[in-house]
């Protein structure tokens, strides 16, 4: 059994609509034996390893359904009993996971296996675990050379799989956050690989570290973390504080100690969990030996008068009370027959403790302070308690060094609660734990003379949330209501725009729209991340982490994001769900690749921003792949677009109140109109849009209808629509690499970045209307990882369309064959019927973009299909002029440019800084003309 390939979707995917783990593997020899073959040996030692699979339900949906699979006639294949496994390893690891499902590829012995997961890294290492398992488990003959050679220790590899997972794994404080954000529909990111999370999206986000909220103010921090200064402070407000003294060595707490009086307690000045700590301190040399201790956790140590009583933990958040706990220190209880060294081993096998936070309770150990603490009352490891003798193994009552908790918060006396909400305010705490010591909590402080003992910052919520005893008590949720007040967002409005053709041109319209309509938008597509227009990262950013990237920016107020089909396949979707999701079309690209050999298998990739779209689906009626996506969405409005003003699917749903996007024909030319709730609203004229060329580039018309329909359906007021789509233009800087067209010499050119048979057919439906005086020509090429007829078809798609023909390659050939591709394009061009006359074969980008403009006179128009869009647009821009080599490289001094002095009017640099060009991307300057 070898795994081929793995995949970890953060988010909604092909397999699920959430996070999920996909392991393409190959059974080899264990094809010819499922389960039943393996037999009984093979069923009994898989469920003494993990006895709790006997729970799962698998297919008949009940407990023990996965063990009658196993059992029955043949039995299961190996990839399903994969599946089955690493979910239960992450559950015994302490996750909650249940989701999986096993499915063949269609070649012999190869499975898709997918499980969902909580943490990456754990999800990762249970497929590895459950693979070896299960090798370990089968005949040696099926087993894998490793196996034969080292053998497998289960119960090692177990328990070392458990404590990594449980170090990854969000706290009990962290995690009781998430739950409470989940319960309320609060999107979560985890930030790190410890406890920084956050909660919300761009401007609305809040960040939270342990129970440290973003709220949280660094003074407050500061005063809790001095105990000396909180102390002081809490004292000057007449709250009942110990008395306490600050010391640097053992003399001076010697000193301090008889000063106050006995009993004492000696503790670090900023450790926190208990550490250090010595209480019930009654001679100068216990002092002296509890200094030692204390100052190895800080150079201050802190001698306090000795409350008599229990420590009580108060959490108060936002000004409120929320719960109390009784924490009781680790102890053991005497039987009469153990050891104490017996009975610590009684109290850890409670199932619910555990090392460090990892469980409800932490193990008990004997370490120094167990042992001082055995030796006051007489005893060492050996000795035996009498029967019911409590011995205590812990000075406070921290649950981290083993103590327990009672919830108390029902009982808890309105004085002792008004003491700890006024000691939070005074510190300036928004979550803050009150250590409170006093003999009875039902009674004021007045009477049992209780006290503060501390204040914390970034209080740990396992005792209340789960405590030994008492009530659990939703602590998390008062701190998620108070960063997100009910009915305040915490999700900035998301648009994910997927389709083979168009989605670039029509997410940067639609964050065009969103712009001047005043919001702050994140923009990611093919080329970059854009902040508020302003480009941030650059690269293929259409994927999850470019989405996350956008969503964790505070200053973003709604996202528009190019969802291409590239990231779905490799990590899914970034987000659960998006507040309009549109797909434009489905048309042959990428066919043949990571599995997708089929339009109806692209169609279903795309289907998935339609299925996690909440406000609206917007669909392209006219593409029936698209239409029938129509069946997968629970929008609450469902928009339609189409060019066929005779639609009669659109029809019906127009008549119906529904929401559709149609182009009409007007008597001043085509209209694009909007229908919504039975209303007929013509919103503009396709040739006052200038990325339509006048209303020739139907392509673009299109691209418009949906950025006004996914604007619209984000609650864009329609004259914003109107302006966003007058004012936005195919220039260079607006929509690199899209119809891009520079009228500057004596010809013109057209750039674009079209790679796939339908964007080519778009512009050459665009050339075809228009009327050059001179010759047509064109370069084209093809993404060597397309399919042979891909390649073929872009270049009789060209046939007979131009007067001469260049064909070249990629830079990257994807695997082709240096040459490969024009050659093949070359070919396509003759059997098509062109003369071999009118085709070059210039493989270099460069050099056929080179001789495309040497060859060119008045009155032609070139088209360029470019691979290197700002290479080869600065190549185009520069034809003729002394810079032209700047085609080929970037020139450092050109970026030292002090435009000032020329005072220009509103102008732009290239992207790379080169060339000073107007809005329309004519060059204004030389670097020459600029230094004259």
């Amino acid at each position: 059994m070898e795994v081929l390939s793995r995949s970890v979707y953060l988010g909604p995917n092909l397999y699920a609509l959430f996070p999920v783990i996909r392991l393409t593997i190959q059974l080899g020899e264990l094809e010819k034996w499922p389960s039943g073959k393996l037999g009984k040996d093979f069923t009994d030692g898989l469920l003494a390893a993990l006895p709790t699979l006997a729970e799962h339900g698998c297919s008949y949906g009940e407990p023990g359904g996965f063990v009658r699979r196993l059992t029955e006639d043949e039995g299961t294949w190996m990839g399903h009993i994969l599946e089955h496994v690493a979910i239960e390893l992450q559950n015994i690891a302490g996750a909650s996971v249940t989701y999986g499902k096993t499915r063949g590829t269609g070649t012999p012995g190869e499975y898709n296996v997918v499980y969902t997961y909580e943490q990456e890294d754990v999800g990762i290492e249970a497929g590895r675990l459950a693979q070896s398992l299960l090798l370990s488990l089968c005949p040696k003959e099926l087993q894998s050379d490793e196996i034969r050679k080292n053998g497998f220790d289960w119960e090692e590899e177990r328990d070392t799989f458990i404590r990594s997972a449980q170090r990854r794994a969000l706290g009990p404080s962290t995690a009781s956050l998430v739950k409470a954000a989940e319960e309320r529909n609060i999107p979560w990111l985890r930030l790190n690989k410890y406890s920084l999370v956050q909660f919300g999206h761009g401007k609305y986000a809040r960040k939270i570290q342990a129970t440290i909220t973003s709220e949280t103010t660094h003074i407050g921090v500061e005063l809790a973390s001095d105990k000396e200064e909180t102390n002081l402070l809490l004292g000057d407000l007449g709250l009942p504080v110990a008395k306490q003294i600050l010391v640097y060595s053992e003399g001076r707490a010697a000193q301090a100690a008889k000063r106050i009086g006995y009993p004492v307690v000696v503790k670090p000045l900023n450790a926190n969990h208990g550490r250090g700590v010595s209480i019930g301190l009654t001679d100068e040399a216990s002092v002296r030996v509890a200094f030692e201790h204390a100052s190895q956790h800080s150079r201050s140590v802190i001698v306090e008068s000795f409350i008599e009583g229990l420590d009580h933990r108060l959490l108060v958040v936002d000004g409120k009370l929320v719960a109390a706990s009784k924490r009781v220190p680790g102890h053991i209880k005497g039987d009469g027959k153990s050891t104490v060294e017996q009975l610590v081993d009684i109290v850890n096998s409670d199932e619910r403790r555990g090392i460090g936070h990892a469980k409800v309770l932490t193990r008990l150990e004997l370490d120094h302070q167990a042992h001082r603490l055995l030796e006051q009352k007489g005893y060492d490891e050996k000795s035996v308690p009498t029967d019911g003798e409590i011995v205590y193994l812990r000075s406070t009552g921290n649950l981290s060094t083993g103590g327990t908790a009672v919830d108390v918060t029902d009982v808890i006396h309105p004085d002792n609660r008004e003491v700890a909400v006024r000691a939070a305010k005074a510190i300036g705490l928004d979550v803050c734990g009150v250590d409170f010591l006093t003999t009875d909590i039902t009674q004021s402080h007045r009477v049992t003379g209780g006290a503060i003992c501390e204040v914390n910052a970034a209080p740990g919520f396992r005792m209340h949330v789960a405590p030994s005893e008492g009530k659990p008590r939703d602590v998390a949720g008062p701190v998620l209501d108070m960063l997100f007040p009910p009915g305040s967002p915490s999700r900035i409005p998301i648009a994910s725009i997927t389709g083979t053709n168009g989605k670039t041109t029509t997410v940067r319209m639609t964050a065009h729209i969103l712009k001047l309509a005043g919001h702050h938008v994140g923009l990611s597509t093919t080329d970059a991340v854009y902040i508020d227009g302003h480009k941030t990262v650059e690269g293929d950013m259409t994927g999850p982490v470019a989405s996350r990237m956008i969503l964790r920016d505070p200053s973003v107020d709604c996202a528009v994001l190019e969802t291409a089909r590239g990231g779905m396949l490799k990590r899914g979707i970034g987000y659960r769900h998006c507040n309009v999701g549109a797909v434009l079309n489905v048309q042959a690209d990428h066919l043949g690749l990571r599995g997708i050999d089929t339009l109806e298998d692209l169609a279903e990739v795309k289907r998935i921003v339609i299925e996690i779209a909440k406000d609206a689906a917007v669909l392209n009626a006219d593409d029936e792949l698209c239409l029938r996506m129509a069946d997968y969405s629970k929008a609450d409005h469902l928009c339609y677009v189409t060019m066929n003003p005779d639609h009669q699917l659109v029809q019906q749903h127009v008549v119906a109140g529904g929401r559709a996007v149609v182009l009409e024909r007007g008597i001043a030319g085509q209209m694009i109109t909007l229908y919504d709730s039975g209303a007929h609203i013509p919103l503009l004229w396709t040739h006052t849009i200038p990325a339509t060329l006048d209303g020739k580039a139907m392509h673009n018309v299109q691209n418009a209808m949906f950025a006004a329909a996914v604007a619209f359906s984000m609650g864009t007021k329609l004259d914003e629509i109107r302006h966003g789509l007058r004012t936005f233009d195919m220039t260079y800087f607006q929509a690199p690499g899209r119809m891009n067209i520079c009228d500057e010499h004596p010809f013109k050119v057209i750039l674009d970045y079209g790679h796939n048979p339908a964007a080519v057919n778009a512009m050459v439906n665009l050339t075809d209307q228009l009327e050059p005086k001179g010759k047509r020509r064109v370069v084209i090429a093809a993404p060597g990882d397309r399919r042979d007829e891909d390649i073929r078809e872009i270049a009789t798609l060209c046939a007979g369309h131009y007067d001469h023909y260049i064909c070249k390659r990629d830079d990257d050939t994807r695997g082709r064959d240096g040459d490969e591709v024009p050659r093949m394009q070359r070919q396509a061009l003759m059997d098509a019927g062109v003369p071999e006359s009118a085709i070059t074969v210039i493989p270099d980008e460069q050099e056929a973009v080179k001789a495309a403009l040497e060859g060119s006179e008045t009155g032609d128009l070139v088209l360029i299909f470019g691979d290197n869009i700002q290479r080869t647009w600065n190549q185009i821009t520069t034809f003729g002029s002394d810079d032209d080599a700047l085609g080929d490289q970037d020139d450092p001094s050109l970026l030292q440019i002090d435009l000032n002095p020329v005072h220009l009017s509103p102008a732009a640099l290239d992207p790379d800084g080169t060339l000073i060009r107007d809005d329309r991307g004519v060059r204004l300057a030389r670097p020459k003309e600029i230094s004259d």
